[in-house]
């Protein structure tokens, strides 16, 4: 389901906006043309990469983070099909006039909309509009509330969690034995939740006004999930539950399935707009940042304040002041950018400014590195890529410590 669908994306569709390309990984083999380059307002970001898997209002999540200096890796992991070519919507729409149901339960507002548009372009809007004003509607959250008031309907309930769970409870408290309940779905169908309208005697009629789709263009999403498996990006963003499996299941056909969940386990963070997105994540062992607002302005919020947090770091070493801001580091007026790698090792020393690191714990932070001589060479490619080399320090048969 989709909680920027499901809360966050209720305007309509939203066209592409384009985004000039940015150099993004030589891991990436070369330029990257779905990556944008940020603007010169509001540089929070600057020094770290974000990918974005949403189809619908991926724009607005684009520009937020370009705006604060990101780079940003898209590609939808699923799509919404046309409703102009969804014969099934017209015919569940009329089943639905035939039934008259006793119950209405609106789960998007975007799914409403869309609903009440195909039913006007098909020549039954009136009658659907009657329908609904003799059904007792339940809503999910206020966008969806807002949708049938704007349509000029009332509503009898509403989920004060904004979850489908919650919406189908209000509809069984009131009872449904022997009633017809109309459900709105909102990209698939919840089939937990429809049984249990069954289990209590409903008769349920169900209408899909999106439906969740394979993306276009599936070359891009490859791109992505290459650039997620080996720690290319910062954090991953999901607005729906589909693109956490869509995303999963295309990884699998490239075999690497294994390879982009452990990422998200360690190295990526995972950020999803609300705990119905989040699911699939969980059960993937995959902790996500989620906001306590499941709106697409609290994830970015999110996303912001979980990588200025963890991302930027200062310390003053005996060289000189470090400090690190994504990718990018400064030292004695020199700015420099890191790959993953030596990134990696750069935070370890941060993390215990002095302290030496044995060998066994860097090992921890560099699992391609399969042996003492593979992190010497990383450390070695570390001093090579930071202005000065000798912020890295040897302690003889030890291990390494940043020089401060």
């Amino acid at each position: 389901m989709s909680e920027a669908g499901e809360r966050s994306s209720g305007a309509g569709a939203v066209g592409r906006r384009s985004h000039p390309p940015t150099a993004w990984s030589a891991a990436l083999d070369g330029p990257d043309p779905d990556a944008a380059r940020p603007d010169a307002a509001g540089p929070v970001l600057d020094g770290f990469r974000i990918a974005v898997t949403s189809d619908r209002r991926s724009g607005d999540l684009i520009d937020a983070f370009v705006r604060r200096g990101a780079e940003v890796l898209h590609a939808p992991a699923v799509r919404i099909a046309p409703v102009d070519e969804d014969e099934i919507l017209i015919g569940d729409t009329r089943a639905v006039i035939d039934a008259r149901p006793d119950v209405v339960v609106v789960t998007t507002a975007y799914g409403f909309r869309r609903w009440i548009e195909a039913a006007d372009a098909a020549g039954l809007g009136e009658d659907l509009a009657a329908v609904l004003d003799e059904a007792r509607i339940i809503v999910r959250g206020p966008k969806a509330r807002g949708a049938v008031r704007a349509a000029g309907h009332d509503d009898a309930g509403i989920a004060d969690d904004e979850r489908t769970a919650s919406t189908i409870g209000l509809a069984l408290e009131a009872g449904v034995m022997g009633r017809r309940v109309a459900v709105q779905l909102h990209g698939h169908e919840d089939v937990e939740q429809l049984e249990r309208l069954r289990s209590a005697g409903a008769t349920v009629l169900t209408v899909a006004p999106y439906r969740w789709a394979r993306p276009t263009d599936e070359s891009r999403l490859g791109r992505l999930i290459a650039a997620v498996a080996s720690r290319e990006v910062d954090v991953v963003t999901f607005t729906s539950a589909p693109a956490v499996d869509g995303l999963v299941s295309a990884a699998a056909q490239l075999g690497m399935d294994g390879v982009l969940v452990d990422a998200m386990r360690c190295g990526v963070a995972a950020a999803a707009v609300g705990p119905v997105t989040a699911a699939p994540l969980l059960d993937l062992g995959v902790t996500p940042i989620v906001p306590d607002r499941f709106r697409m302005g609290a994830l970015i919020r999110s996303v912001v304040e979980h990588l200025t947090l963890n991302g930027v770091a200062e310390v003053q070493t005996a060289l000189g002041p470090l400090v690190v801001h994504g990718r990018v580091v400064t030292f004695g007026g020199e700015t420099v950018s890191l790959a993953r790698g030596p990134r990696a090792m750069l935070a370890a020393l941060m993390s215990e400014p002095g302290a030496v690191l044995s060998r066994e714990r860097l090992l921890d932070e560099l699992p391609e590195a399969e042996n003492e001589h593979a992190l010497d060479m990383a450390v070695s490619r570390l001093r090579s890529a930071l202005p000065d080399r000798h912020l890295v320090q040897t302690v003889l048969r030890r291990g390494y410590r940043l020089n401060v």
